[in-house]
């Protein structure tokens, strides 16, 4: 893993993600100070990005590339989506305030914005309407998981037991 250095993010203009589905409908100032503050990471093919367990502090935007997420529940990992450009991956774990519940490698080189806890109340109070707006294209992001693992689950016959949801 590189830390891309901050002369180096001048690369990386808010104009270049619009059609990215986290930063859809954000305005280019919202988006230049995710990536002014925020930390850019690039991996090579095959590199961890977290494991499972590790304290939440922050989340991840693919800026590049591709990355795979797997999923652990007691002693079983399962390959559970593919996270490309645009997309959002560890929100989940920051927002419900959990460890991290699976692992992330990249599947191709790809680069990463690292949005911290500090960023993310940074953008609140600067951009509230923007983070409005970020909010609701992280919960859509979700649905969509939420549709493709529910389909998965009908298409095993597999029914949810929602006493034990915690």
């Amino acid at each position: 893993m590189n830390t891309v250095k901050e002369n180096n993010k001048t690369g990386y203009l808010a104009r270049d993600f619009k059609n990215g589905s986290v930063f859809g409908a954000l305005s280019e100032q919202s988006v230049d100070f995710m990536i002014k503050n925020g930390r850019v990471f690039s991996y090579h093919s095959g590199e961890s990005i977290f494991e499972f367990g590790e304290k939440v502090k922050s989340f991840f935007i693919v800026l590049e590339g591709e990355v795979d997420f797997y999923k652990q529940h007691n002693d079983a990992v399962c390959h559970t989506r593919t996270v490309t450009y645009g997309e959002a991956l560890g929100f989940v774990s920051m927002i419900a305030l959990h460890d991290r519940v699976g692992s992330a490698k990249a599947k191709t080189d790809c680069v990463l914005l690292e949005i911290n806890n500090e960023l993310f109340n940074a953008l609140h109070d600067r951009y509230a309407f923007d983070f409005g707006i970020l909010i609701l294209n992280l919960a859509r992001d979700m649905a969509r998981s939420v549709r493709q693992i529910s389909n998965a689950l009908v298409d095993k016959e597999v029914v949810l037991d929602t006493t034990r949801i915690n």
